[in-house]
């Protein structure tokens, strides 16, 4: 499709081929070409042996929505190789007039990206088809080009609130993430989306920019943030820096706040390409991108019911009552067991539930309790395992909770999980319980479990 040129249009020229001048024209830019009624079922592979990108993971869910996982809306999402590759890579970029783009655009086969630089002047970029790219479309939208469907994380709620709120943070078209169809399969990640026209807009009023080599880019309004962990996720890992993606796939410094116009500072050190234990946040619900060769160190849900089951072979004992204490089934949520641990979160002595202790202490809750083994008074909560086995870095004996909210994991998991800051609001970041979303607190976040065997 040619466009005509803008009289106003400023250089470069109103027409210009970027399959050549574009740094990233082979994989880095992609997106669905397929139609809808074939895009979704591109997910599901019936090969023997299908290629697995990796799997994102939604924090604060402890394996599955509230109200169970349903179609796009989930709380993870395994990404295979699609049987027809859907990507598309930048190719020609017009100069036009403002008042020309809902026509340029009406070519409803044709991916762009349009921006918007005054009420004169638009820069639309094409896109054309990309045989060695897969795309999976992220956010808020629950229209048929949206992948994974996204909503606003609540701490305290088992995750989630599942339902459309008109307060949502998050975008309708959130973010993109590009697959490499040939090994090593390398995935991108890019913000914005296409949405059901397959154009992506930014406004007058959006963060864009020309880059030094004459080309567009920008920044969606709340930010798609992604933070990369120095060494291995798996083995030893420390939290990285979080930076802000562009529509491009170049990385940012962040903003001083969420939606700032003004940009961070370019980083060319760094690399919009995920790995394992990538974070990704959208503003309102925080990903995280599992590879195949890291979940393969992570425990199983079987391997998960067998700690569980080993756990409570060893008869744990109230120290006080002397009633054996049992972990509930992990399809159980939110529904306390008599027979459940609970535990005090300063000092990590587990009990069974006992109704006395309670202390006002000076500027508490008023709902603290003081432990009968050391005196120390804090928060008195029930113990439940995590049951997202991608959260976890190892297979590991779950000996540690994070405190307050009492989710029990391995001490790897445990430690790593409480370095980590997560984005809240526009410019606050937190330590959270990976499991359920609920804030860290303590010295170090989590403690140790101290369990009292049987006296027989």
């Amino acid at each position: 499709m040619v466009l005509e040129g803008s009289s106003e249009a400023l250089c470069p020229p109103s027409s210009l081929d970027l399959r050549q001048s574009c740094k990233k024209t082979t994989s880095s830019s992609s997106s669905p070409l397929v139609p809808a009624s074939q895009h979704h079922d591109n997910l599901i592979i019936n090969d023997k042996d299908p290629v697995k990108y990796g799997e994102l993971i939604v924090l604060g869910y402890n394996g599955s929505l509230a109200n169970g996982d349903k179609g796009r809306r989930r709380s993870r999402l395994a990404l295979y190789k699609r049987p027809k590759a859907n990507g598309v890579k930048p190719d020609v970029i017009h100069n036009i007039s403002t008042p020309l783009v809902s026509k340029a655009l009406s070519n409803k086969s044709q991916h762009s990206i349009s921006y918007t630089l005054s009420r004169s002047h638009s820069v639309i970029v094409e896109y054309t088809h990309d045989t060695n790219t897969d795309m999976f479309q992220i956010g808020r939208s629950t229209e048929s080009m949206i992948d994974f469907v996204v909503t606003d994380t609540s701490p305290n709620s088992q995750g989630a609130n599942e339902g459309q709120s008109a307060q949502s943070t998050i975008s309708r078209y959130a973010c993109r993430i590009i697959c490499e169809r040939n090994p090593p399969y390398t995935t991108r990640i890019y913000a914005a989306g296409f949405d059901s026209s397959k154009n992506i807009f930014l406004g007058e009023r959006a963060a864009k920019w020309r880059t030094s080599d004459g080309l567009m880019d920008g920044l969606t309004t709340n930010g798609v943030l992604v933070m990369h962990p120095t060494g291995g996720f798996s083995d030893d890992p420390s939290p990285g820096v979080w930076r802000e993606i562009s529509v491009c796939g170049n990385v940012y410094a962040l903003r001083e706040t969420r939606s700032a116009q003004q940009r961070g500072k370019l980083v060319e050190n760094e690399s919009n390409t995920l790995q394992d234990g990538s974070l990704i946040d959208l503003c309102g619900a925080t990903l995280l991108w599992r590879m195949p060769e890291g979940l393969r160190r992570t425990p199983t849900l079987k391997q998960l019911e067998s700690l569980r089951q080993e756990m409570n072979a060893a008869r744990p004992q109230c120290p006080v009552g002397f009633n054996t204490l049992a972990f509930p089934s992990l399809a159980q949520r939110e529904i306390v067991d008599k027979k459940q641990p609970w535990v005090y979160v300063n000092c990590g002595h587990v009990h069974g539930y006992h109704n006395w202790g309670f202390r006002k202490e000076k500027g508490g809750s008023g709902n603290e309790r003081e432990c009968p083994m050391c005196r120390r008074v804090g928060p008195y909560v029930p113990l439940w395992l995590g049951c997202e086995g991608g959260l976890y870095l190892d297979a590991g004996q779950p000996t540690h909770a994070f405190c307050p909210c009492g989710h029990v994991c391995s001490e790897k998991t445990a430690k790593c999980w409480s370095q980590i800051p997560l984005p809240h609001g526009t410019h606050a970041f937190h330590a959270a319980c990976p499991f359920c979303g609920t804030w860290l607190t303590g010295e170090q976040g989590y403690i140790k479990l101290i369990f009292q065997g049987p006296v027989d």
